[in-house]
């Protein structure tokens, strides 16, 4: 009999499960249980498509065929028994039957956080996290041709929203419960961004936590917090995070890890013998800390998948950890990190120093220059490099130059190290030393400097 294996959950984690699972072993049964209706699209893109920069919702599909795998669109999985390896289903009418399995790979991801906010069902008020998420929105954008909006949360989500708000022509207020936007980054750099929204219009409140959301007459949205602050909007969006979809899998005897996100092994293998897990419904081993943490990532979620994918049919993938690599385009910026910053690499034993500085993307006598605004840490003691984080123009290869600082913090390199590397060079897009490589050099003259005068 061929191996029959199960997955739940047909986003990043699970389809990528199984394709490698196809893949390594064609003769298996790969069958995916998917609460919706759009299997493999891209969440991430949600935003482009609100926009109207990616006009046909369809076009978020990473792909649209899956061959020997059987999509079983609008099921949600209720129920795992993992001593007969059965897992219950139904359907959108209510339908419920029971499907066996050899392998079971969980990929739930996460839901959106619903902060304590009365009011947060009240109409004209959106989560963003799904397809039919997106078409909510999209129907009060282009039928109710809303003005002004109110979105909660200045994380990727929210900037992402502003940005695509604006570019539709709405009037934006953004509010953010820590005292800068963009937590991911050093305030520092989350200034440099709240500067961009001020430039684009964008009016941003930080440092206020919204209570309430009170609809007036004749459909107009008004939040407000405990100090006697309100804006008012024709619709509000909440973005403030995600958490693990975890509950499924919990009510089938699979350990639990602090965060609420399923325990799995680097083999992504749970508690549970034939089950595994991967994608943001799980804990994500860090490569730097050497230990799991949650950090629900889209690139994550692919590698965990395809690590699930291969072991269920018989492999021995590891997952090799995360470094937490990111990018963000607002408006005319695009912000990139990688790696520790200080206040964590200080608690995971490190002796870091954080030293800032700029340079030109490329050449200066070529056209078009734009600064690059660069933060690395490093380890006083080691010289090792621990983290970076980047700032600057979205043409100017931000995403490129974080995963040079990627690629060196998996290789566990030194910031000294970083100038040996082989950079290209063409005057339009670059300099001798790549400005990676200048400011490694500034950290290294820092690191020197605080050396003497200690």
């Amino acid at each position: 009999m061929p191996l029959y294996i199960l997955i739940i959950g047909g986003s990043d984690a699970g389809i990528s499960a199984a394709l490698r699972a196809h893949e390594l072993d064609a003769s298996a049964r790969i069958a995916v249980v998917l609460a919706d209706a759009f299997p493999n699209f891209s969440i991430c893109g949600l935003p482009f498509f609100l926009s109207g920069e990616t006009p046909d919702w369809k076009h978020l599909a990473h792909r649209t065929e899956f061959p020997g795998i059987e999509i079983l669109t609008n099921h949600l999985a209720t129920g795992i028994d993992p001593k007969n390896k059965t897992v219950w289903i139904k359907d959108k009418e209510g339908h419920a039957r029971l499907l066996n399995y050899d392998k079971l790979i969980i990929g739930t991801g996460a839901t959106p956080v619903r902060p304590p906010i009365y009011g947060l069902d009240t109409p004209g008020v959106y989560l963003l996290h799904t397809m039919d998420d997106s078409f909510r929105v999209y129907d009060h954008l282009t039928n109710k041709n809303p003005k002004s909006a109110v979105i909660v949360g200045a994380g990727y989500i929210g900037l992402e929203m502003a940005d695509a708000l604006v570019h539709r022509g709405l009037e934006v207020t953004l509010i953010s419960r820590p005292s800068e936007v963009l937590t991911t980054v050093d305030p520092e750099l989350g200034q440099l961004v709240r500067k961009e929204l001020d430039r684009k219009g964008v009016r941003v409140l930080c440092g206020r936590e919204i209570q309430t959301i009170d609809e007036l007459q004749g459909g107009k949205l008004v939040v407000r917090d405990s100090n006697g602050f309100k804006a008012a909007a024709d619709f509000v969006l909440i973005g403030v995070g995600v958490r693990p979809a975890s509950e499924l899998a919990e009510s089938a005897g699979i350990k639990i890890g602090d965060q609420r996100a399923i325990r799995v092994n680097r083999a992504m293998e749970t508690s549970v013998q034939d089950i595994y897990a991967a994608g943001d419904c799980v804990e994500t081993w860090h490569r730097l800390l050497n230990r799991t943490t949650y950090m629900p990532l889209g690139t994550t979620s692919h590698k965990q998948g395809r690590v699930a994918g291969a072991n269920a049919v018989g492999g021995n993938a590891h997952f090799a950890g995360s470094l937490g690599t990111q990018v963000v385009k607002v408006f005319e910026l695009a912000i990139a990190r990688t790696g520790l910053r200080d206040d964590v690499a200080w608690k995971a034993g490190f002796d870091p120093l954080t030293v800032q500085s700029a340079f030109w993307d490329h050449k200066a006598y070529y056209p078009g220059a734009q600064e690059i605004v660069f933060r690395i840490c490093g380890d006083k003691s080691t010289g090792r490099l621990l983290g970076a984080q980047l700032i600057g123009h979205w043409k100017s290869e931000i995403s490129k130059r974080v995963d040079i600082f990627a690629t060196a913090l998996f290789h566990k390199m030194t910031v000294e190290s970083l100038n040996e590397l082989d950079l290209s060079y063409t005057p339009p897009l670059s300099s001798p030393w790549d400005p990676v490589q200048m400011a490694a050099q500034a950290w290294c003259r820092s690191l020197n400097n605080f050396a003497a005068s200690a």
